[in-house]
């Protein structure tokens, strides 16, 4: 199962500072949630950002939903994020 999320920055916030965040919740929280295969970030020229997130199922990924709601690391990444540019997908493997 791929999920997307697509965003923009909240107001203010350093891309520095939004990059060291990401880095802390994808090494202390992402990488230690059974199920995930590959989780990047990327950027394009109009300051659109884009997580791209492979997981082996979508329970995983509910899994790993609901626990990061109350994990210190994806809360600072989150806080970062402007809530009201936020776009979550899923889509289903085919491979």
């Amino acid at each position: 199962m791929i999920e997307t999320v697509t965003f923009r920055l909240a107001a203010g916030t350093d891309e520095a500072a939004f990059l060291d965040a990401d880095r802390r919740a994808q090494t202390e929280f992402f990488y230690r949630r059974p199920g995930l295969v590959r989780r990047t970030t990327a950027r394009d020229r109009k300051g659109e950002w884009i997580f791209i997130v492979i997981w082996r199922s979508e329970t995983d990924a509910d899994a790993a939903a609901r626990l990061s709601e109350s994990d210190p690391a994806t809360s600072e990444l989150a806080a970062l994020i402007d809530d009201a540019t936020v776009q979550t997908r899923r889509y289903s493997t085919l491979d």
